[in-house]
């Protein structure tokens, strides 16, 4: 192993690791002799300098990326962005539509600062393809838990590390931002699928926070272990595994030398009026779900800048059997503010071309309000609010009956969203083979296609 200071300055090291060539893996490809692990910067670019940098240097790269906000329980449609006013009163709520900034368009009256800025995003009403399942897979990838236990469907996140890769070696492409929920299922940013564990995703929430830091472990010192980790490893890991494995590996390492990850997730270090536009939300998890932290709209939006290809978020409990217009009332405030501060920011930051927000849940919500003043689930309607991504925003599309029951004008499945969101990404994955971890090309969203009214 070898240390070449470069520059001379201290700030940056260029690391050679020697390997080993052990023949090839499952995947095809061979160890190589050597490994270089280069500009381990500990100030680090911003994805603006970056790109500016790379424009001047005439580099071109994908720097597309998607924030992926999950509002785990089932959001009900018809009491935010499907109002029905002329239904019955049990059906209808108690809740009044308001009119936005694009005429004809109507929210929920408890989310007065998305109406002000409704020509930023669309609304989708007529979702469809899901089933009544508790868990964010639909979310997530387009398709159900059950499809995926039999198909092992990646999440995209996954796929956009495997076809893509890192924009920075220090800044995973796939970062999960949600922690622990009292069920589980909500907090999960997604299987990886057939792409195996090398392409799971960075959750720096909770004490993993606490070791990616190198605190005073010099970086001759760190490279030093690696080594020897890595010699041990290659004595116990199954051949089956070896790759993803060693790829994180690297990122863990990558990650550890340089400050640019943990900058970008330090919120503490934005201009404070936009931290005070993003507010507080709820520190504490709602019931058996998650938090309500505002403050990860903003460490999204800071780590798009820094080279992370998708983030995902999961936002508070929307699962209302009872009670479910004081829920709302309680929550749908602090979303409002979440969200608009969300796209405000993006689009004061000239992103609005570059990342696709999407925010949606795994179902809606039963049109019939029950003896305990909810909604039940409701698998068969949904919607899904869109922003960015250079799309034809401020606009409806589809619709559903009077009582919200289905579609009723323009059904759209959660995998037609997902090819939208990677046509947005510069990728054609409906004729874009995903590769398997044994070679085989897997064509994710056969049949499906971007919605054309956005693209």
């Amino acid at each position: 192993m070898s240390r070449d200071s470069g520059t001379g300055k201290g700030d940056v090291a260029m690391l050679t690791i020697r390997g080993n060539n052990q023949g090839r893996f499952c995947d095809g490809l061979s160890r190589r002799d050597f490994m270089t692990i280069g500009g381990l910067t500990l100030g680090g670019l911003t994805l603006p300098q970056l790109l500016a940098t790379e424009a001047r240097a005439g580099v071109k790269g994908n720097h597309k990326a998607v924030i992926m906000v999950f509002l785990p329980g089932g959001p009900s449609h018809q009491d935010m962005f499907d109002m029905k006013p002329d239904a019955p009163a049990d059906i209808r709520g108690e809740f009044k539509p308001i009119k936005t900034n694009v005429s004809g368009i109507e929210i929920c009256e408890h989310m007065p600062l998305l109406a002000k800025m409704m020509d930023k995003f669309t609304i989708i009403r007529s979702m469809t393809g899901t089933r009544d399942e508790h868990d964010s897979h639909i979310c997530m990838s387009g398709y159900s838990a059950f499809e995926t236990s039999q198909n092992k469907a990646p999440c995209m996140g996954s796929v956009l590390s495997r076809l893509e890769g890192p924009l920075d070696k220090t800044v995973p492409p796939f970062v999960a931002l949600q922690g622990k929920a009292g069920h589980a299922p909500w907090a999960d940013p997604g299987d990886t699928g057939f792409l195996g564990v090398g392409h799971s995703p960075l959750r720096p929430a909770g004490p993993m926070m606490t070791d990616m830091t190198l605190g005073g472990l010099s970086l001759d010192r760190l490279a030093h272990r690696k080594q020897l980790l890595t010699s041990l490893d290659a004595y116990r890991r199954n051949v089956d595994t070896l790759t993803g494995l060693d790829s994180l590996s690297e990122q863990a390492f990558n990650i550890l030398t340089s400050s640019k990850l943990v900058t970008a997730l330090d919120v503490t270090k934005e201009d404070p009026k936009v931290r005070a536009m993003y507010g507080t939300g709820r520190l504490e998890p709602v019931d058996d779900g998650l938090p309500m932290l505002n403050d990860q709209f903003l460490a999204a939006r800071r780590l798009v800048e820094a080279g992370a290809r998708y983030v995902t978020l999961g936002y508070g409990r929307w699962d209302y059997h009872g009670d479910n217009f004081g829920q709302l009332k309680r929550y749908l405030p602090m979303l409002d503010q979440a969200l608009s501060s969300l796209v405000t920011d993006i689009h004061n930051r000239g992103l609005q071309n570059d990342v696709t927000v999407c925010v949606w849940g795994e179902f809606g919500r039963t049109p019939k309000i029950n003896k305990e003043g909810g909604r039940d689930h409701w698998p068969r309607a949904n919607f899904c609010l869109l922003a960015g991504g250079g799309m034809r925003n401020g606009q409806v599309i589809g619709s559903t009956n009077r009582f919200g029951e289905e579609p009723d004008e323009r059904p759209i499945d959660y995998k037609d969203v997902f090819v939208t969101m990677y046509h947005n990404m510069g990728i054609d994955i409906v004729n874009t083979p995903v590769p398997e971890m044994n070679g085989r090309p897997n064509y994710l969203y056969a049949g499906h296609e971007p919605i054309r009214e956005l693209v």
